[in-house]
């Protein structure tokens, strides 16, 4: 039980239904829904819906949404894969052949088809109670009358105002300046979007003048995508990827193109390396999970890509006897190189979140994104929907399992999961924060499984990653810990912002509803 005299939160308990979310409002909406007939799916899809309008600098309906379901009536887990795919006129050698390197971020060639309509659709009309047109009613309400701007959201705002250029500073910018906390965020043509999709499904967004709008606006920004990219989008089902933890318990992710199986790497070379033998905070820990973050994220940048175009096996990111080949290169008193390639493995052999589920036994783990902040700072003329930038997620090396092709999807970086226990409890989590997301999955699930921690214990407790050569702490770590790492000869970076953010929804054997929401993002988890 936590101190009650630090300044800190609890989880949340309930009977009926429980919702976690980054934003307070998209918690309340879905939690309506939820009391009004509708079930933790209907709630997932509503309060995504909200969050375009609550965090628009997190995600939009120009995104892409990948989902865990359980459902009442199945036993089996449900993966739907909502990413959409590279223009079909767009290759890694037209790129080349303009002397690029990579895929400039904030660049029409950056935005890929969005997919997370399709998948709202699908997920509202196969496994909800309301339908989609009751679950965009709210959602069009506060489009048209406008969100209060909260304080994580307004710093968001600020930080990342040179992105929005051109039609975007007209749509996402309130008389030239980013929208400050407690100032009135309204986006009516989007209510109108809105409509469309209420009305017509998918097809009010795919097939039309809203489609118009979405392709003149790229081709005009220099995108070589056509209404033919956008007519036949559809969610694809998935098997998922479940993963065997040493306490019984089951981890449950979808796989490639996104990183889950990242996550699965980290939490069982984890599990290797026993790291539960040193304190929490210690320098000891922070080590060990960086130079596991090291492999897991190379062999991530090495092999995954979209597997309708790529031959690797993705099982032997997974196999026990090749995990420990992996961890034996793990040492306590070295650092391993930054830039792991091929012939190591072969020697080896800004996002939103929203996890809910109720009495019924349905529970969704639903994440939702453009990728960086405002996605790449441009934005359609008439609508003004933020274009995401999931392109950059490609690599222009030829040949390779994520090369930049027409109609494959990228490397993605947003992943939902679900924990089993062997009890029969059932846990949708994930966290937000681009890159982190798979380092995080392993560490809540670390804070949880080998240290202890209450739920809401486990999201508050500081982070650290290591990502592209540096080592990035929060504040919350002790300075003997911080002096030691340096010593070791990690390039230590104080996190400028907090670093991810997550969710987390129980649905405990006993019936019992547990939510808890990271305090580093302006939401909360709300049960009925």
């Amino acid at each position: 039980m936590r101190d009650f005299q630090k300044p800190e939160r609890s989880e949340v308990f309930s009977s009926n239904g429980m919702i976690a979310t980054s934003h307070p409002l998209a918690a309340k909406i879905g939690l309506d829904a939820m009391s009004k007939g509708g079930n933790a799916i209907d709630a997932a899809i509503t309060s995504a819906l909200m969050l375009v309008l609550c965090e628009p600098q997190s995600t939009g309906l120009f995104g892409d949404a990948f989902a865990i379901i359980k459902t009442k009536k199945s036993k089996n887990i449900i993966g739907l894969n909502g990413s959409g795919r590279a223009p079909m006129n767009l290759t890694s050698d037209t790129l080349l052949s303009e002397n690029m390197e990579k895929i400039p971020l904030n660049s029409a060639h950056s935005v890929t088809v969005p997919g997370a309509v399709s998948l709202f659709e699908e997920v509202a009309n196969k496994f909800g109670n309301l339908g989609l047109k009751e679950l965009c009613t709210q959602p069009i309400k506060y489009a048209e009358e406008g969100v209060v701007v909260s304080p994580r959201v307004s710093f968001d705002w600020e930080t990342h105002r040179e992105k929005l250029i051109g039609s975007s500073e007209k749509f996402y910018l309130s008389s030239g300046r980013p929208y400050r906390a407690g100032s009135l965020f309204r986006a009516p043509m989007q209510a109108e979007v809105l409509r469309q999709i209420a009305a017509q499904g998918s097809k009010g967004f795919y097939q039309s003048d809203i489609t118009v709008d979405l392709v003149n606006s790229l081709q005009e920004l220099g995108g070589v995508h056509t209404l033919a990219d956008f007519e036949d989008v559809s969610v694809q089902y998935v098997d998922p990827i479940y993963a065997d933890l040493k306490d019984g318990s089951t981890l449950i992710e979808l796989p490639p193109n996104g990183q889950g199986i990242t996550a699965i790497m980290m939490k069982k070379l984890m599990e290797l390396c026993h790291i539960e033998r040193f304190k929490a905070d210690s320098f000891e820990r922070v080590h060990l999970e960086a130079e596991i973050a090291k492999i897991a994220y190379s062999a991530r940048n090495n092999f995954i890509g979209d597997p309708n175009f790529s031959k690797i096996k993705q099982n032997i990111f997974t196999d026990e006897t090749y995990l420990k080949q992996l961890s034996r290169e793990i040492s306590l008193g070295e650092l391993l190189s930054d830039n792991l390639e091929d012939d190591f493995f072969m020697r080896n052999k800004d996002t939103v979140l929203i996890c809910a589920a109720d009495n019924e036994g349905n529970a969704i783990s639903l994440i939702f994104s453009t990728f960086h902040a405002f996605g790449s700072g441009l934005c359609s003329r008439k609508y003004g929907l933020l274009f995401h930038n999931r392109g950059a997620g490609f690599t222009l090396k030829k040949n390779h399992p994520n090369e930049l092709l027409g109609g494959k999807r990228p490397l993605h970086t947003i992943i939902p999961a679900i924990l089993k226990e062997k009890n029969g409890s059932i846990m949708p989590f994930g966290v937000m924060g681009g890159q982190y997301q798979a380092n995080g999955h392993a560490r809540i699930l670390s804070n949880i499984k080998d240290y202890g921690m209450e739920f809401q214990e486990a999201l508050n407790f500081p982070r650290s990653f290591y990502f592209d050569g540096v080592l990035n702490l929060e504040r919350g770590y002790p300075k003997a810990t911080r002096e030691k790492l340096s010593q070791m000869g990690y390039k230590i970076e104080e996190a400028t912002i907090p670093i991810g953010g997550a969710q987390l929804v129980r649905l405990d054997a006993s019936g019992v509803l547990i939510g808890a929401s990271d305090p580093r993002k302006d939401g909360c988890a709300l049960g009925y």
